[in-house]
């Protein structure tokens, strides 16, 4: 049914579980799986006035925050060739999160999305956004949102 899964991931509880099921339904199918993570770019401007951050201070932060989205796309392979599972990984650097899944998902050519919902209520649904929804609303692929 499926041959290439995108399974996007951010290292939490609920998206463990989505990278769970994205690897067995991948071995269910012979699919390829393709693990992304998206890493924000350093808010350049969020601090201004309260205090000064060198350009090695910010390369630091997002050195450190790659070397964590490193981290975690090596667990999803360790975990995908455990179960005899083919997996590409890749780490994004930005900030528009729900676009760039779906662009690794064309640049890849996958045939789903396997996405968590984090399952924000409320003003905070407000204010702060789905990109889970966006993935849903813009994406042109099947997506599997998982709770």
């Amino acid at each position: 049914m499926f041959k290439r899964i995108l399974v996007a991931t951010d290292g939490s509880t609920l998206s463990k579980k989505a990278v769970s099921s994205a690897i067995s339904l991948a071995a269910q199918n012979d699919a390829d799986l393709v693990a992304i993570t998206v890493v924000p770019r350093y808010p350049k401007n969020y601090f201004e006035g309260a205090m000064a951050f060198t350009p090695d201070d910010i390369a630091r932060v997002e050195g450190a925050w790659a070397a964590k989205a490193q981290g975690q796309l090596d667990q999803v392979s360790s975990l995908a060739k455990a179960a005899g599972v083919r997996i590409k990984t890749a780490a994004m650097s930005s900030d528009l999160v729900a676009e760039s899944v779906i662009a690794a998902a064309k640049k890849h050519k996958c045939d789903l999305i396997v996405i968590a919902s984090h399952g924000r209520k409320g003003i905070k649904r407000l204010l702060l956004g789905s990109e889970t929804q966006h993935v849903l609303t813009h994406s042109t692929l099947p997506v599997l949102v998982l709770r």
